[in-house]
């Protein structure tokens, strides 16, 4: 494995992740911040795909669930979850496996997922195992995740997954072929006066009717970031510094 970062994820709480891999960004962020929001006292919270940790790390440290369970089929990645949840004192079970098919009870009241975009022979997959896995849906795309939180899921619960803001109907359809319904949709912006939605985060239950809520836009047309972005700051007590120079890229 090449060389790891410490980077700061919410309060105190550090995360270890590959300077030349799959690293944490903004939809990460939007996706925990959603679901803190959506269950602040969730008691049985599972995170499928959980990657390196990044999502469960920032919802565990907000809703301060009794039990944490995250699913992870890549070994690297799994590997780093747990030492991320050991360092941070959090205590959570971290198993590797493909969550299209393992056992999961339907005992959780809080689902997180962050799918891969795109689909299998659409972009370049990367010669990197960990990098191509995030992106390319190789093991599944959102239908997948829902079907699998679907499953998982307590009477009442909720599940908040995101998803190319491209193609809602995707998520609409794998949500009803799971049992499940859209409650609440965020598009996401990474920069204001450039591309559209990036993605969309959306939240689903047994039952409920859909509501938009309004975009959320990382960053202004200058790079620099927005008051929203500075809010999702805060919410994980991170400093906010309203002084900082505007970034030239992609907004993380």
């Amino acid at each position: 494995m090449d060389e790891l970062t410490d980077d700061a994820i919410a309060g105190d709480l550090r995360l270890l992740q590959r300077r030349r891999g799959h690293r944490y960004s903004l939809d990460d962020v939007a996706t925990a911040w959603e679901a803190a929001r959506a269950r602040p006292h969730a008691a049985r919270y599972l995170d499928l795909g959980c990657g390196i940790g990044s999502v469960l790390i920032m919802v565990a440290y907000k809703v301060r669930p009794a039990h944490v369970l995250g699913v992870e089929a890549q070994e690297a990645s799994a590997a780093l979850a747990r030492e991320n949840v050991r360092r941070n004192g959090i205590d959570a079970r971290i198993v590797q496996a493909d969550l299209r098919e393992v056992a999961l009870a339907p005992e959780h009241d809080l689902v997180t997922g962050t799918p891969p975009y795109l689909p299998a022979g659409r972009g370049s997959l990367s010669t990197d195992a960990q990098r191509a896995y995030a992106r390319i849906e190789l093991r599944g795309g959102i239908e997948d995740y829902l079907a699998a939180a679907a499953r998982a899921l307590a009477p009442g619960g909720v599940v908040v997954a995101c998803c190319d803001a491209r193609t809602p109907a995707r998520a609409i359809d794998g949500a009803a072929a799971a049992g499940l319904a859209p409650v609440r949709r965020r598009d996401v912006v990474p920069r204001a006066g450039h591309k559209g939605p990036l993605f969309s985060v959306w939240t689903f239950a047994h039952e409920g009717t859909l509501e938009i809520e309004p975009p959320l836009v990382a960053r202004d047309e200058a790079g620099g970031r927005t008051e929203a972005a500075h809010a999702l700051r805060a919410f994980f007590d991170l400093p906010v510094n309203r002084g900082e120079a505007p970034s030239p890229g992609r907004s993380r």
